[in-house]
């Protein structure tokens, strides 16, 4: 499976079959639409469909053609943010439904595995938390306490680890965690959506999208869904400009998958909590010549679209495992996703706001998209049929936080200081000294182009504005995309929108 629009390929996609599904090419009807074909869309599809509602399902590229197949694929309830964090901004109550709404996103996943047949590898085993060596281990004692308090009370305080060769120190452990192949996953959850009367589209960009009694979502071709409700499931909205994007961020994290002995470490999820923090996971490839574990190692996390130093990343990430187990061999894949970090920790899952009330969204995974997009699913599915959810008001989209005050200026003080980019130099002084397979903005008089050369040497230029508010794109040398330092809009190296909240190309250059 190849995503065209990036240059990087995951081990899930690496180790699995690409979806196939027709183009829309007519005006049609559904009960819902759903745009996005990741692990949320598919989710809310699926359990929709389930109900005998009649569901339409488009994506612009091919099924799980964006961060889904990204992911490293933690199932885990141990929040990403901390116990300590959510309930400091919103209280114990929240910080229970926190813990007990990706609980059940666990235990959903594993139900429909079960019920569906799906050969995913899902599997159960233990997460551990440790601190980097020499630091505090205060912050795994107010931890347990807190994971105590959301419900979590078989979380343990123990001396290390399962790491034979790494002394991690004190580790908190997580029981009944989760793993799975991903794409695997949803690959069945489509084929079941399918089976129950769903219809998905690929190729089908979603250029129009109307809520309000007569709904519709309108394809770059010109066919059209009409609905009741529409599910925007892209990671990050696409159908508005400002409500949900100044209260989340855009940060790129990196991961390496590297060869180790078969069954030399214990199947297990392991996090510390450095800053950027780490994470680390076991997945066996069936049909090896030699058969062996791959380990994923994820990290290095920073804002997207304000650091260009991808291969200095990777380093560090194979560093620090090698350094922790040195028995690991070649890297086989590495790869870089996209996640949204609100900005008082808890996803934006419901109706959106200054909107219709028949149109949804789920964004904000916080790093934990598997869940989140899970618990997107389940709360979507019972608002679109009319039922109460207990977690609608801790994953509403227009909850104000007053805790989160600080970080929302922090944020939104770094966009602001982004648009200076509007009257600095280019990075190079004109698109001919632009190398082939590379990319660099130049100035060409009062604009700014992002120029790239292929590797046939022909230059492709596009405007440099983001065609969602305006920042100037930054080139991304690993994944050769042009990103956006504002809100995370990202498009190809040829100028087409691979990612939102932007909805449309770069602009054409004379």
């Amino acid at each position: 499976m190849k995503d065209d629009s990036q240059r990087t390929t995951s081990l899930w996609m690496a180790t699995s079959e690409a979806w196939s599904a027709p183009e829309l090419k007519e005006r049609t009807k559904a009960d819902v639409c759903i745009v996005g074909a990741g692990i949320a869309g598919l989710t809310t599809a699926y359990l929709l469909a389930r109900e005998g509602q009649s569901v339409i399902v488009l994506d612009d590229g091919f099924v799980c053609s964006g961060m889904s197949g990204r992911t490293t694929a933690h199932l885990t309830n141990a929040f990403d943010d901390r116990f300590t964090e959510v309930e400091k901004r919103h209280g114990e109550k929240k910080s229970r439904l926190t813990a007990e709404s990706h609980t059940a996103a666990i235990d959903r996943i594993e139900s429909i595995v079960r019920e569906e047949r799906i050969e995913c590898e899902f599997e159960r085993l233990n997460g551990y938390l440790f601190v980097p060596p020499g630091e505090s281990r205060d912050i795994l004692e107010d931890e347990l306490k807190a994971s105590h308090r959301a419900g979590l009370t078989d979380v343990q305080l123990i001396d290390r680890a399962p790491l034979k060769e790494f002394d991690t120190g004190p580790t908190l452990r997580f029981p009944r965690q989760a793993q799975f192949h991903p794409l695997k996953y949803l690959s069945g959850l489509a084929t079941a959506i399918q089976r129950d009367g769903g219809r998905i589209f690929t190729k089908a960009h979603a250029s129009a999208i109307k809520g309000g009694s007569q709904a519709y979502v309108e394809t770059n071709n010109g066919a059209m869904v009409d609905c009741d409700a529409i599910v925007i499931a892209t990671n990050t909205p696409v159908n508005d400009r400002i409500a949900i994007h100044t209260k989340q961020a855009p940060y790129v994290t990196y991961v390496i998958a590297v060869q180790v002995p078969r069954d030399s470490l214990e199947r297990a999820l392991y996090w510390d909590t450095a800053y950027p923090y780490h994470y680390v996971r076991l997945e066996s490839l069936a049909g090896s010549k030699k058969p062996h574990d791959v380990l994923i190692v994820g990290g290095e996390d920073h804002k997207t679209g304000q650091e260009h130093d991808a291969e200095r990343r990777y380093s560090i990430l194979e560093r620090w495992i090698r350094h922790r187990i040195p028995k690991i061999g070649e890297i086989e894949c590495r790869w870089s996703g996209q996640v949204m970090e609100p900005v008082d920790y808890l996803a934006f899952i419901g109706r959106n706001p200054l909107d219709d009330d028949n149109v949804f969204i789920a964004t904000g995974d916080s790093g934990q998209g598997m869940t989140h997009g899970t618990i997107a699913g389940i709360l979507l599915t019972d608002l679109i049929q009319g039922r109460q959810n207990e977690w609608e008001s801790l994953y509403d989209p227009s909850r104000v936080t007053l805790g989160s005050a600080g970080e929302f200026a922090k944020e939104n003080l770094n966009v602001a200081a982004q648009y200076v980019d509007y009257v600095t130099p280019g990075e190079l002084d004109s698109a001919e000294e632009v190398k082939p397979g590379d990319g660099a903005v130049v100035r060409e008089g009062v604009s700014k182009i992002a120029v790239y050369r292929d590797l046939q040497g022909k230059l492709h230029k596009t405007s440099a504005v983001c065609t969602h508010l305006g920042c100037i794109v930054n080139w991304n040398s690993a994944e050769e995309t042009w990103d956006c330092p504002c809100h995370g809009s990202r498009f190809d190296r040829f100028g087409h929108v691979y990612q939102g909240p932007a909805n449309s190309d770069l602009g054409t250059v004379e």
